[in-house]
């Protein structure tokens, strides 16, 4: 972590904002925007709910960084390392009776193959899957300070994998990690795209067999790098949709009209992006206009939460929000933790 990493909290702020966009967009997930103004009124108006209740989108961002955090508390990151007790996390999170946020199909039925002792996690994963479950909770791998481009790369990817295997889902995970850690660590939001985008083609043929093993063998794929290429493919699609919405949209039009929904990997990361970008610095207003989307409101204003918390840190939320998330202490220990 560089030391304006350091000055301004990144880790506190993206977990933070990744919550409180959680939060707002949970009463508006599956409304249409219609429907959102009429239940909340103006958009650039909306409140966060008493209770700050989040969803599956926080709950297993938590689990990802306990896990992380076992892993790494045991020596350096590597694939067998952290996939244990991120597994164990998965399946702790599927068993808690807290686990009542209208969670994904795709988590719920991986993490119930998942228990089974002894069953390779590559047999568990939901490899038709390009779900957003996976990239709405990898913000803890772009936050950890100290791994390589490598640990990071394969980190992002094998915890979409456990649950999330298509290789888009691989590849909007790494994407969205990246996304954070450049905020993070301090670069302008104007060159974003272009520093994704040259990303994506970088890693476009790049399979990760040490952190992937033999995954792509249950793709109809010829290839390993075929497998992954695929992934790539839709996210340099999407950011090209991206790079031309941030031009031209108008902040009051449905961003879900430019690049998506969100239900699915790429779209989630794009339209949580969009949200960003349309108000850098302005962030309450980026989680509003995210939570008023007809799309998957509470993952992509939980993207956007975490674009924008990593970007201006954790003093980016008001107090009076910031202290009534739900799960507000383990998110400011982890935040403490990847931002000392």
């Amino acid at each position: 972590m560089t030391t304006t990493g350091i000055r301004k909290r990144a880790a506190t702020g993206a977990l933070t904002g990744l919550a409180l966009g959680d939060a707002l967009g949970f009463p508006t997930e599956f409304n249409d925007v219609p429907s959102i103004l009429a239940k909340c009124g103006p958009w650039r108006e909306m409140e966060l709910p008493r209770p700050a209740i989040v969803t599956d989108d926080t709950q297993m961002t938590l689990a990802l960084g306990r896990g992380l955090r076992t892993a790494m508390d045991r020596g350096l990151l590597g694939p067998k390392r952290m996939e244990r007790p991120v597994r164990e996390e998965f399946v702790d999170w599927y068993l808690s009776p807290d686990n009542n946020r209208a969670p994904g199909r795709t988590c719920l039925v991986a993490c119930n193959l998942l228990k089974a002792e002894g069953r390779f996690w590559q047999d568990a994963s939901q490899i038709g899957s390009k779900g957003c479950g996976a990239n709405m909770r990898v913000a803890p791998i772009g936050l950890v300070p100290g791994l390589s481009d490598e640990q990071r790369s394969g980190a992002a990817q094998l915890q979409s994998a456990l649950t999330h295997g298509h290789p888009t889902a691989l590849a909007a995970s790494d994407l969205t990690a990246h996304a954070v850690r450049l905020l993070a660590q301090g670069a302008e939001p104007t060159g974003l795209v272009g520093l994704l985008r040259s990303y994506a083609v970088e890693s476009r043929t790049r399979y990760h067999h040490r952190w992937l093993g033999d995954l792509w063998t249950r793709s109809q794929d010829p290839t390993p790098e075929h497998f992954i290429a695929r992934g790539w493919d839709d996210c340099l699609e999407i950011l090209d949709r991206l790079q031309d919405a941030v031009r031209a949209n108008s902040p009051e039009t449905d961003p879900c009209l430019a690049t998506g929904a969100g239900w699915i990997a790429e779209e989630a990361l794009a339209t949580g992006l969009l949200c960003f970008l349309l108000f850098v610095e302005e962030p309450v207003t980026a989680l509003r206009r995210a939570a008023c989307t007809s799309g998957d409101s509470d993952s992509i204003a939980c993207l956007t939460g975490a674009f924008a918390g990593a970007h201006l840190g954790a003093d980016a939320w008001p107090g009076e929000w910031a202290e009534r998330i739900e799960y507000r202490g383990e998110l400011l220990t982890l935040g403490a933790l990847w931002d000392a």
